[in-house]
């Protein structure tokens, strides 16, 4: 029962709302907002710097959307920065829906669409580039909203994101939207350091709960025994029948070996694996697979085995949508492209998304993909960083990928961006992420990385010569080591170091305690310790002076 203050509060904050613009905007939703993002809004409103960080699906848009709403409301301008150039361009398609084409511009460095709109969307190198150029473009910026923030742990571009938060100017807001880390918190504590008050909003409650599975020669096995998807294990139990198989696997493989035969690969067919989903009604699917050829290689094989997702209605549909949003190319350029070989795959429901298609057929698969058209799709991992493409389940082919150096495994950070994907909110009761079953799986292993909920966020900062002579060149030496200075792995390496000096301290506390006790009436320990060491330098010498007058 709510007391008076809880309403006299609940009164306030919706005075509050309606001063600030928030009631405005949220009338323009037909669903209530989540407490984490009523909470996110009033800070955005209240002109401070704020960190949202919520699982996959979770809504953390809406919390930009309203800042794109503010500034249109004053005037001001906003940047919305993606890690990618596929992102960007979905952005950019949906602020214009909601905002109109003249307010939105895209800059993503091969691609320039109104620059001077008040809304524009880039990835986040453009905007490092221009606070280096420091060309003016800054100087009426209000806001900048930071989407997959996270991605600064990313190894190769990382350190981007790092610099485009220390160097921003001091008057533009940052909105940084992240996946669910564990240590947001000191990332949130790291932010207020170089740009000053904070907001900091973490959720960690999954809106369409996730349910994890191993695929297994024809049959959808759950990872988990027994688990209650409403209530959160922190141990769940490996499903026996899963942990049985690798050991039968393990016995087999020894037999072999013992037989002197090469052990069998057993291999999961992606037919099964979409037969056993569609009869399940588990599609739409997105199949993560970690190379682009190994998507278009799944295309071919779901060609050749006759594989149809679509009613003879939907065929034709898509085959209107497709040649209508095509029509912009040549026929020449189309044929060289496979058009006729991609269309065909599109008619059937199914179709491969990664870097190496064109933009325009990337987007196309998009479309049909948001429309309900396509009922599979074969992608690479970028596809997971926030590309608008929710499905009710997400298959997960190997966990291992290639990170530009080796084969390495899958993070358990990279396993939830993944599997976030899973489960529609406001259309699926539930979402369903699936591993196939190959040699390699270790169930412990899947089991943990299907149970880590969150992983700690960690900097990949590491100064480059373009970094240096870009920050020497605008701020002078010493200026550009201070920056340097300022960074988030910086900030990581004090606070462990700041660990090491309590520890150390803990140390010597104990051992001036311990310090009367080694003291008594037969002589000091220490002394005892000192002749010890000695004793022993002096046999290791004498040995090998003695090993060498006999070789001699």
């Amino acid at each position: 029962m709510s007391t008076y203050a809880d309403k006299f509060h609940a009164s306030a904050d919706r005075k509050n709302d309606q001063r600030s613009g928030l009631a405005q905007f949220q009338a323009q939703f037909e669903f209530e907002f989540d407490t984490f993002q009523v909470q996110a809004c009033r800070a955005v409103a209240d002109g401070l710097n704020v960190l949202v960080a919520a699982p996959t699906g979770s809504g953390k848009t809406i919390v930009a959307e309203f800042a794109a709403f503010l500034c249109q409301q004053k005037g001001k301008r906003l940047f919305y920065t993606t890690p990618i150039k596929a992102l960007s361009n979905q952005k950019f398609q949906e602020f214009r829906l909601s905002h109109g084409e003249d307010s939105v511009g895209l800059l993503t460095g091969d691609n320039s669409v109104n620059p001077q709109a008040p809304l524009i969307v880039m990835t986040t190198e453009v905007l490092r580039n221009m606070i280096y150029a420091d060309d003016g473009e800054l100087i009426d910026l209000d806001v900048v909203i930071m989407d997959e923030v996270h991605y600064l742990a990313d190894k190769f571009r990382g350190a981007v994101w790092e610099e485009t938060l220390i160097h921003l100017p001091e008057h533009v807001a940052v909105v940084a939207l992240s996946a669910t880390v564990s240590n947001a918190e000191e990332f949130g504590a790291w932010l207020q350091d170089i740009r000053g008050d904070v907001e900091i909003i973490v959720e960690e409650h999954r809106p369409v709960p996730l349910h994890q599975h191993v695929f297994h020669q024809g049959r959808l096995l759950d990872l988990f025994h027994n688990t209650d998807s409403g209530r959160q294990q922190r141990r769940p139990m490996i499903n026996p029948e899963i942990t049985s198989l690798k050991h039968r696997q393990r016995d087999i493989e020894k037999f072999q070996q013992q037989a002197g035969r090469r052990p069998r690969v057993s291999r999961t067919s992606r037919i099964e694996v979409i037969d056993s989903l569609h009869r399940e009604s588990l599609l739409p699917a997105i199949t993560f697979i970690f190379s682009r050829a190994g998507c278009d290689s799944a295309v071919d094989q779901c060609l050749s085995a006759g594989v149809r997702l679509t009613s003879a209605s939907e065929r034709l549909e898509i085959r209107g949508i497709v040649d209508d949003r095509c029509r912009v190319l040549p026929d020449e350029d189309l044929a060289v492209l496979g058009y006729l070989h991609w269309r065909e795959a599109l008619e059937l429901g199914f179709a491969a998304h990664h870097a190496g298609m064109i933009p325009l057929f990337k987007e196309t698969v998009e479309h049909l993909f948001q429309r309900g058209f396509l009922k599979m799709v074969f992608a690479t991992e970028t596809l997971a960083l926030g590309i608008n493409m929710p499905a009710r389940t997400v298959v997960v082919e190997r966990l291992v990928k290639w990170n530009g150096e080796g084969h390495v495994p899958v993070t358990a950070g990279e396993y939830t961006q993944l599997t976030g994907r899973a489960g529609r909110r406001g259309i699926d009761v539930e979402g369903h992420a699936v591993v196939m079953w190959h040699d390699d799986l270790e169930p412990g292993t899947l089991a943990g990385l299907a149970s880590t909920r969150s992983y700690p966020l960690k900097s990949s900062f590491q100064p480059s010569y373009n970094m240096a002579v870009n920050l020497i060149s605008k701020y002078g030496l010493e200026q550009a080591r201070l920056l340097n200075e300022k960074s988030f792995a910086q900030f990581q390496a004090d606070h462990a170091s700041l660990g090491l000096v309590v520890a150390i301290a803990d140390h010597d506390e104990s051992a001036a305690d311990l310090e009367p006790k080694i003291h008594c009436h037969l002589g000091d320990f220490n002394e005892y310790a000192a002749i010890t060491e000695q004793l022993s330098s002096l046999e290791k010498s004498l040995a090998a002076t003695a090993r060498s007058t006999q070789a001699a």
